[in-house]
């Protein structure tokens, strides 16, 4: 018992400020989050409003951040299945 005591008091000591730090920058990060997930709100909104297919939009966010060749490869893919089962 008394080495556990010790490991928690250790523990505290040398960790404390670390765990402070780090959950600090996490309610940071978190708030930083909430900003951008609004701003992102703000701008699919504007799209909205100028007649753009907010859907449609997210699905080409999605796809530009896919590597070239791996969307090409899951886009070929993609025909030959829809191929294969007569949807083309």
């Amino acid at each position: 018992m008394a080495d556990d005591a010790h490991s928690i008091e250790v523990l505290n000591t040398t960790a404390q400020g670390q765990l402070k730090a780090i959950l600090e920058r996490i309610e940071r990060l978190e708030e930083d989050k909430a900003a951008v997930m609004a701003d992102l709100k703000e701008v699919y909104a504007e799209a909205k409003g100028n007649g753009f297919d907010t859907k449609i939009i997210r699905k080409v966010v999605r796809i530009r951040k896919t590597d070239r060749a791996k969307r090409q490869e899951e886009e070929a893919l993609i025909d030959l299945y829809m191929s294969a089962i007569g949807e083309v």
